[in-house]
């Protein structure tokens, strides 16, 4: 997952303003760093997404957003 479709997702799941609020201020479980820090620190998007939404309970079918697309790796796209 690339940065932008991270945040694209981020924007549509938990709206433009408190998706960047939130990446700063929760401290991930899986990392035990911020959204915003575990990305500085080189985690992998789709981890730190997946770590993310887990500990939101953002229900699974509202993970993908509207482009589910953004999850597949590239090579795997149809």
């Amino acid at each position: 997952m690339r940065l932008s479709a991270f945040w694209s997702l981020a924007d549509e799941v938990f709206g433009d303003t408190y998706s960047r609020t939130l990446s700063r201020e929760l401290v991930l479980d899986a990392t035990n760093l911020t959204v915003a820090d575990s990305l500085e620190a080189g985690v992998d998007p789709a981890s730190v997404w997946h770590a993310w939404c887990e500990q939101m309970r953002v229900p699974v079918e509202q993970r993908a957003g509207r482009d589910a697309r953004a999850l597949v790796p590239r090579g795997r796209r149809r």
